[in-house]
């Protein structure tokens, strides 16, 4: 498992504290490193067999869009963007992005169990068809299904029967899979949907596969999803204002503009009718009739602000007065000229920012 080495006298994550000995002989020796990896597993992976096709389809989140790897890359690239300027985010991004490493480890070495012995198989040049008779050979009714994931024959092909950095159907990993916009509001959104989507991943891989021990290993993997999504929701909350997401409040004329693009029974709800995410006073604006509309006030360039409180002159300010406390945020974080990143050792969360 990869530990991220915090040099600091604030508490620990959680994730680490059955580790601070050694954090504590690695500070004592001077040793630098910012990742140090334990050999034990946070998580202790078991199988009770092997099950290649079940390894093929776990592929799906070691190397897919909405995997392992994704969401450690995705929340180690937006933690730089707030390290000088927000440094409890930078704590946070980094803890799960480190966490979610060790997630990775987990589920390659359960890949690599349920291959069982296919990495042996693979190396004996005498043996005509070495994967024949490798599966443990249960049957089941999920097993026409499964099947399916062997649409991807580099995996074995190419990869000598150890995991690959590709989803169940043998695309590549790639970085447009991670989403950091810079700003975080959007990105910790981003990251509340990228933990949603993985944790439904695991509820559906859940469904394929009756071994007890990796539906154990399955379920932490699942779990952790929630707790990150409740990390991430909480981190949200903590920025105020954050809606809408960025600092433009967009224009008053039309956010509270709900249409109706289809016809037929409509459905209506607290997104289209009533009070949305506003202050209180505020209601939607449901357009019935959308064509006539548009006509009516010749292409929306007619209209006047309704069912906001504000005026565009008002939510205008409010975006020139969100831009300064933004740009004065970062401003007061990040030097002119000489910069550092860290002191040594680091016993504060905050960025040294000057080089002494």
């Amino acid at each position: 498992m990869s530990y991220r080495v915090k040099r600091s006298t604030t508490g620990n994550s959680p994730a680490f504290s059955s580790h601070r000995n050694r954090q504590r002989i690695l500070r004592e020796r001077g040793l630098p490193p910012v990742f140090h990896h334990v050999k034990e597993l946070q998580f202790n992976a078991r199988v009770s067999g092997p099950d290649p096709k079940f390894a093929a389809l776990l592929l799906e989140q070691f190397g897919g869009g909405n995997g392992e790897l994704k969401a450690a890359m995705q929340y180690f690239v937006q933690a730089f963007g707030v390290r000088q300027t927000y440094p409890k985010t930078y704590d946070l991004l980094m803890d799960i992005a480190t966490e979610e490493f060790s997630h990775l480890e987990i589920v390659g070495a359960t890949i690599q169990m349920l291959l069982g012995p296919i990495n042996g198989e693979l190396k004996d040049a005498v043996e005509t068809n070495p994967v024949v008779g490798l599966a443990d050979g249960k049957r089941s009714t999920k097993e026409g299904v499964i099947a399916a994931a062997l649409a991807n024959p580099e995996f074995l092909v190419l990869s000598g029967g150890t995991p690959t950095l590709t989803n169940a159907q043998g695309y590549p990993w790639n970085a447009t899979y991670v989403n950091a916009n810079g700003d975080p509001t959007v990105d910790l959104r981003s990251n509340i949907a990228a933990e949603s989507r993985a944790k439904i991943v695991y509820e559906y891989l859940l469904k394929f596969t009756d071994d007890p021990y990796v539906r154990e290993t399955l379920q932490f993997l699942m779990t952790r999803e929630i707790t990150h999504f409740a990390q991430f929701t909480a981190a949200l909350d903590q920025i105020k204002p954050n809606f809408p997401p960025g600092i433009l409040q967009g224009d008053q004329r039309y956010t509270h503009l709900a249409f109706n693009m289809s016809n037929g029974v409509s459905a209506t709800g607290p997104w289209n009718q009533g009070q949305g995410p506003w202050d209180k006073g505020e209601q939607w604006q449901y357009v019935e009739e959308p064509i006539e509309f548009v006509r009516e006030t010749n292409g929306l360039t007619d209209i006047k602000p309704k069912g906001t409180n504000l005026s565009q002159k008002q939510a205008d300010a409010i975006a020139e007065g969100l831009a300064d406390t933004r740009s004065g945020e970062i401003s007061a974080a990040v030097p002119k000229g000489k910069n550092q990143w860290s002191d040594f050792p680091q016993t504060k969360l905050e960025s040294p920012r000057k080089i002494a």
